[in-house]
């Protein structure tokens, strides 16, 4: 299996884990942490600040988060969910990016 094909189904491993493994958090609250949407308040605030601006997660966005009814194992949960959902969305555009590259760089595209 060449190089980009193992980095894929590691990448493709990873995401089907948090999202259908064993967890705290059920399945639905884990798609929707990992897809950013959809999560009620305030886990919605956590969430959006982990995926948009981590440096800015604070003390009582998880504290309010915990107060909702979440266990700090289902936080963890959906915090992980976040970042990875994040970072596959950003691979995704970035891989798009390189094979619209290619295509331009190929003689005879026009541009």
């Amino acid at each position: 299996m060449p190089d980009e094909d193992k980095k894929r189904a590691a990448h493709r491993a990873l995401v089907d884990r948090v999202l259908s493994g064993e967890g705290r958090a059920s399945a639905e609250q884990r798609a929707r942490a990992f897809a950013n949407d959809g999560l009620p308040p305030p886990l919605d605030a956590l969430i959006g600040k982990v995926a948009d601006s981590p440096a800015q997660v604070t003390e009582a966005d998880l504290a309010a988060a915990k107060a909702s009814g979440c266990t700090e194992d289902q936080l963890f949960e959906l915090v992980i969910c976040a970042a990875v959902g994040q970072s596959a969305r950003q691979y995704e555009a970035g891989l798009a990016a390189l094979a619209e590259a290619a295509v331009q760089g190929r003689p005879g595209h026009a541009t």
